[in-house]
């Protein structure tokens, strides 16, 4: 971490330097310190860091000193994998921006193409967030041009290219004239992305952040060895031992983030459910109405696990654990945000016994293991949730069996 002159040495303007001060942002975070000045100087760049590491600065920044204001058209662009991102990145370009003639708009879809097309014309346009789909969208409809872009920002990179998007990726960077700069930010570097940057990037500094080390030091990380069907009376019971006011729970597939949110809400609990079968307005509700604190319990999908920025996460709770280890780092990410501490409790059965392994062998850090919890008096609800789903994703289920022996107390297979 830097001190509180950092963005000062980079001879920034004024007008952007005072929207940096408005924001509360005087010190620097690892990748701003190691990215933002190679990229003010031109330099193409490939930066490996997790999420809640900084990195929006860490582009926006360089990217509001390159714009020309008196200039018309587009001349930055932010590709991102989802439509929470796009609006989450324009805002805070927008706010970093509140005193430079730039606008920022994000693109994506879920929302009216009439309503885009009117910003897009906007002269004061400056910076699109876009999510590649709609994009495309609206490159082949001739609503968007890219022909003065100077700056591409390849954000979550990696996320982008899970989700099916690098023919479209591709197919956007050919709109782009040969000249510009681009920075590719990514978690991880799968060979499609280190593709990716062989054909599109010239000669990029690599900025790695903690590549090296996934776990999250400021987490504390605790585990809990259940049968699927002690989960829910279990998270019952750590709400009202911890008295978790802020808390992000994962679940594996849309339909029992549904029910889960529904049960908890029957046992007076305030949930909301988040994923991606949800409207957008439902979406943006079911996320204000967490950053506002009107809900304590956010029920997510992995849709959640990545990019959205939502503060004072005090918990996060592994419900159902992911299939891919690194999909774990990503969720506990959402809480210990800006060097503050969290906690992260994971239910563990025994069909997840691999990826905990793999996600030992991953961190360096100690996964402490909570024995049952209990409270004297606490009346345990009960609830029929979906059954976990099958390997391979999808909404299909299957009935897991579990033997009848005795659970030794006490005693850790790990």
């Amino acid at each position: 971490m830097g001190t509180a002159g950092d963005f000062e040495a980079f001879d920034l303007d004024p007008r952007l330097l005072q929207g940096i001060k408005d924001l509360g942002f005087d010190e620097l975070f690892p990748i701003q310190a190691e990215a933002i000045a190679p990229i003010l100087q031109g330099r193409d760049l490939i930066g490996q860091a997790h999420t809640g590491s900084g990195k929006t600065l860490a582009f926006a920044v360089p990217m509001l000193q390159s714009i020309d204001q008196e200039q018309r058209g587009i001349q930055g662009l932010v590709l991102v994998p989802t439509r929470e991102l796009a609006v989450q990145v324009a805002g805070e370009f927008e706010k970093l921006a509140r005193h430079l003639r730039v606008r920022t708009v994000p693109v994506y879809g879920g929302q009216s193409i009439g309503v885009q097309m009117d910003r897009l014309e906007d002269p004061r346009t400056k910076i699109i967030v876009a999510t590649p789909g709609r994009l495309t969208d609206h490159l082949e409809r001739k609503t968007a041009s890219l022909d003065k872009v100077r700056f591409v920002v390849l954000d979550e990179a990696d996320r982008m290219l899970d989700m099916g998007f690098i023919d479209d990726i591709t197919r956007i960077l050919n709109y782009v004239p040969r000249n510009h700069q681009t920075a590719l930010f990514s978690a991880t570097m799968p060979e499609q992305i280190v593709w990716l940057s062989q054909r599109y990037l010239r000669n990029p500094l690599r900025v790695f952040i903690d590549s090296e080390e996934s776990s999250v030091e400021t987490v504390d990380q605790k585990i809990m060895q259940l049968r699927e069907e002690e989960k829910f009376p279990t998270l019952c019971i750590l709400l009202e031992k911890h008295l978790v006011s802020r808390g992000l729970v994962f679940c594996a597939t849309k339909i029992r983030a549904d029910r889960l949110s529904r049960a908890l809400e029957a046992n007076r609990y305030d949930a909301m459910a988040i994923h991606g079968d949800l409207s957008q307005r439902q979406r943006d509700m079911a996320i204000q109405s967490f950053r506002t604190g009107k809900t304590g319990l956010l029920i997510a999908t992995d849709v959640a696990a990545r990019g959205l920025d939502i503060p004072k996460v005090s918990h996060v709770i592994n419900y159902d654990m992911p299939e891919d280890p690194l999909m774990y780092f990503h969720r506990i990410g959402r809480t210990a945000r800006a060097g503050k501490r969290g906690i992260a409790i994971s239910f563990l059965t025994r069909d997840d016994w691999d990826v905990f392994e793999g996600i030992r062998r991953m961190t360096s850090a100690t996964l402490d293991e909570i024995q049952e919890p209990s409270i004297p008096g606490f009346k345990i609800p009960t609830v029929n949730l979906p059954p976990r789903p099958m390997g391979g994703g999808g909404e299909r289920y299957q009935r897991r069996r579990y033997d009848n022996r005795p659970r030794q107390r006490g005693r850790s297979r790990w």
